[in-house]
């Protein structure tokens, strides 16, 4: 990446332009996916979906990044699933209506692979977790508004936010797994 494209810098190059970059969700997802009864994979998204970055363009290893995600938004094509998972069993909507990160430190190469780590605050509790992060490039759009694209993914234990609703099998093991993997897409646009 040409950091000079998104660099924007005074004739004595001793000044730095502080930005904030919004999360075209149009443009983004995040997704998530569990084991079903040991075998099967299920795989979910949120489509209500907000987040900024802000910083200095010149450094963004720097910068503020917030993701807020409306849990009611889960959508695992399957309106049966989705209501369990918003009633009091799994995220609980009426009392913990989002979903949030917010990034702590970021470590390694933002214009290639590094560590995203903040804290996400599902279901009323927060813990700290890191994401493998990969930045995907930058450009400009038709309409002359810069963009910037990062994927992350990881994996966390729902037990660590209190969702620990579960049926055992009879034939060993349980409905839903502990594990869940995430993977987001980030597409953000220049304010």
């Amino acid at each position: 990446m040409n950091l000079g494209e998104i660099t924007t810098m005074t004739a004595s190059a001793t000044t730095t332009k502080t930005s904030t970059w919004q999360l075209d969700a149009a443009h983004s997802s995040v997704e998530f996916s569990v084991k079903h009864l040991m075998i099967a994979t299920v795989k979910g998204s949120f489509t209500g979906i907000q987040g900024a970055i802000s910083g200095d363009e010149s450094d963004l290893s720097q910068a503020q990044l917030t993701v807020t995600i409306d849990a009611a938004s889960v959508n695992t094509r399957n309106e049966q699933r989705d209501g369990h998972l918003r009633s009091a069993d799994f995220f609980d909507v009426e009392k913990y209506p989002t979903i949030t990160f917010a990034a702590k430190r970021i470590s390694g190469d933002v214009t290639g692979d590094f560590k995203v780590t903040g804290d996400l605050t599902v279901h009323g509790v927060t813990r700290e977790i890191t994401l493998d992060g990969s930045f995907e490039g930058h450009a400009k759009d038709p309409w002359g508004k810069s963009r910037l694209v990062y994927t992350a993914s990881g994996k966390i234990r729902r037990s660590d936010f209190g969702l620990t609703w579960n049926q055992a099998l009879e034939t060993g093991g349980v409905v839903v797994s502990d594990d869940v993997k995430i993977n987001v897409e980030a597409q953000f646009v220049r304010d």
